[in-house]
């Protein structure tokens, strides 16, 4: 076996379960292997009932006293036992598993893992705990057992056994690093860190592990950008663009003045379109500081120059919008541009029109989603690729469709708030132009971090809000009610809502399971203005631009990360009305219980570049299992947050390895895979 062997060819793999794995990117034996667990399950050892400490997971072996009983309420059962030990008793509830009353009879002997809990009469109970016969639980007892990101049709423990298949039938991993340079920065060895993450001995090792293929996320990355640097400074622009009138003239007629940080960046990018050398630039921007309409400017200029400029959005949605937005700037101001749409739900005659009006060159300014990169799709003459929300798209999408044309000029746009000194070693293949002010006139939003036994004080609010004509989004970590049962989830709160806004309020929700058109559907009866409340989960963090939303209450709070959190809250304050935007968080709550510092400082300021200073500040070596915020940076394990020093270290390195031998690979390593981006 080697990490090439295809998933089909493994032990009780047959053609239906090998499509599963392959639909979820998981193809060959490398894929498994670095398919890592999420978390891992710590099987701590037996206790005495009398012995377990209030909130505080344990085991303990009771016996089951009398038979369980079953009770139906508020729409669900609950199957209630009690159960002891020779130190004392405990009452063990299950939430809609009535078959639990059969499988667990009078007098027979379990284990039981869970949150220990008392009542005020100091009473313990468990809910929902994980059962376990003594057998099987003596073998787990002490170990830290892997879990795994799950989708339909596999089961944990069927990924566990597929990935201890492969890690047994392959040799040892060839390491490039040396042994002196490992020991020099502190890192174990590849084959080690591999194994060790999906079976560490202990929490020591498994941290020892997960440095070390987070160095090996960020060297990768890192070298991968240093050399398309490289690339990009020496390619030469064999066809600059003239300094043409438009862009200017439009600004001139703007009912707004442009900010001195718009119009720094927009010279960089006019020196850059008309200047001696191919433009890779990045346009950093906080949401709400104006980099759309510099993009405009830039797409203005490459049809000025009879020229094909292209705009690639992450979402339907966003594309739709800014085709709307700059549609409305060529009639308003009469601009000499023919804009064309082409996203996947463009179908039959209209997408053939399309790809006529591009491959002809009659469409000057293409805008659109992934769909501009597909092999059907032919440009006439493409002399500009802009990419919105850069996290979202690959460093291979970007690429791909700066491919339809010859050494093409690419803006990147970010809204994503990511410290200087971290921004220079992310984008390091790039230019970097930041927008540090905010246009005239915006209304700062007005913030608010409270408990959520107060959220009906936010609901009359809000209510408030709708009267006047406004609209207003509430954030849910879950779709729908899971193990985690203390989190708010979008299908319940909906109900929830319906039943106390009177009926004339309409009231949608939003998910990311929804198939593609009904989220564009009910996102766009959001923006014309025909629901009042959108229940969502983070979907739309990116993707929709409503100036009527004037409240966003966001449940939950301290389950998000603070940039998480800020791009949330960029939904509002888009208008011209003032807009407000509410925490609500749970951790902690209680007398004497202080609001999460994370939350105080997002209450404070509006101003991304400081968040992500605070935030690097606040999170320190980070959490093991804590929330990942830069998973859509392309990173599995890494996050360039809580990893920053690790980061900084493997930025190092790759500059000393570059210095020695420019033209080093790794090749004994799988390849960041940027396509999940």
């Amino acid at each position: 076996m080697n990490l090439q062997t295809e998933v089909g060819k493994l032990k009780r793999v047959g053609p239906k379960t090998a499509q599963l794995l392959s639909d979820r990117g998981l193809s060959t034996a490398g894929d498994l292997v670095s398919y890592y667990p999420y978390r891992y399950e710590k099987y701590v050892s037996l206790s005495a009932v009398s012995a377990t400490e209030e909130d505080r997971e344990c085991a303990v072996l009771l016996t089951v006293i009398g038979k369980g009983t079953n009770i139906r309420t508020g729409g669900r059962s609950l199957c209630q036992f009690k159960a002891a030990d020779a130190t004392g008793d405990c009452r063990i509830t299950f939430f809609n598993m009535p078959y639990m009353v059969k499988n667990l009879p009078p007098g027979s002997q379990r284990v039981f893992m869970g949150v220990m809990k008392k009542s005020p009469r100091g009473l313990r109970f468990m809910q929902q705990p994980r059962v376990y016969s003594r057998e099987d639980y003596h073998d787990l007892e002490g170990t830290l057992q892997p879990v795994y990101p799950l989708f339909q049709g596999m089961k944990n423990k069927q990924i566990s056994a597929l990935v201890d298949q492969v890690l047994e039938g392959l040799p040892e991993f060839e390491d490039y690093l040396e042994e002196r340079d490992r020991e020099r920065l502190g890192l174990c060895t590849r084959d080690r860190a591999i194994r060790g993450v999906h079976h560490p001995g202990s929490m020591e090792e498994l941290g020892r592990a997960r440095n070390r293929l987070i160095f090996d996320e960020f060297f990768e990355f890192i070298l991968g950008i240093r050399k398309k640097k490289k690339e990009n400074e020496g390619l030469r622009n064999e066809n600059p663009m003239r300094p043409e009138r438009l862009p200017d003239e439009l600004i001139e007629k703007l009912p707004y003045s442009l900010t001195g940080a718009q119009k720094r960046a927009w010279e960089e990018i006019r020196r850059d379109l008309t200047g001696e050398f191919v433009m890779s630039r990045l346009l950093q921007g906080d949401v709400g500081s104006g980099k759309t309409i510099l993009a405009f400017l830039a797409l203005l200029l490459c049809s000025a120059n009879h020229r094909q400029g292209a705009l690639m959005a992450p979402t339907e949605v966003l594309a739709r919008q800014h085709m709307e937005n700059l549609t409305k700037l060529k009639d308003q101001y009469d601009l000499p541009i023919h804009p064309v749409l082409l996203t996947g739900s463009v179908k039959g005659k209209a997408r053939k029109e399309a790809y006529e009006k591009i491959a002809s060159g009659e469409a000057d300014i293409i805008i659109g989603t992934h769909a501009l990169i597909q092999d059907s799709v032919e440009y006439a003459d493409l002399g500009l690729v802009v990419t919105d929300e850069q996290h979202r798209f690959g460093v291979r999408q970007r690429e791909s469709l700066a491919g339809k044309g010859k050494a093409v000029p690419v803006l990147v746009m970010s809204a994503t708030p990511i410290p200087r000194t971290l921004a220079i070693i992310m984008y390091g293949d790039l230019q970097i132009s930041v927008l540090d002010e905010m246009p005239a006139g915006r209304l700062p939003i007005k913030n608010l971090a409270i408990g959520s036994t107060e959220r009906r004080r936010i609901y009359r609010f809000m209510y408030g809000q709708i009267r006047q004509g406004r609209q207003a989004y509430v954030i849910c970590p879950e779709v729908e009610e899971g193990v985690m049962s203390d989190l708010e989830n979008v299908q319940d709160y909906t109900e929830k809502l319906r039943k106390i806004f009177p009926p004339e309020v309409v009231i949608d929700s939003l998910n990311g399971r929804m198939k593609p058109a009904e989220k564009t559907e009910i996102m766009e009866r959001f923006g014309s203005g025909q629901t009042d409340i959108l229940v969502s989960t983070t979907v739309i963090e990116v993707g929709i631009d409503v100036p009527n939303a004037s409240v966003i209450a966001i449940e939950n709070a301290e389950r998000f990360g603070m940039s998480q959190l800020h791009q949330l809250r960029g939904r509002v304050g888009r208008g011209e009305w003032q807009s407000y935007c509410v925490f609500l968080y749970t951790q902690g709550e209680g007398e004497g219980a202080g609001k999460p510092k994370r939350l105080e400082i997002l209450e404070k300021t509006n101003d991304g570049f400081k968040i992500a200073e605070e935030d690097l500040k606040l999170r320190g070596p980070g959490d093991l299992f804590g929330e990942r915020q830069s998973g859509e940076l392309g990173f599995v394990l890494a996050d360039i947050y809580e990893d920053s020093a690790i980061m900084r270290k493997a930025a190092a390195y790759v500059d000393e390895v570059l210095a020695v031998n420019p033209d080093f690979k790794t090749p004994h390593m799988r390849r960041l895979d940027f396509r999940s981006i």
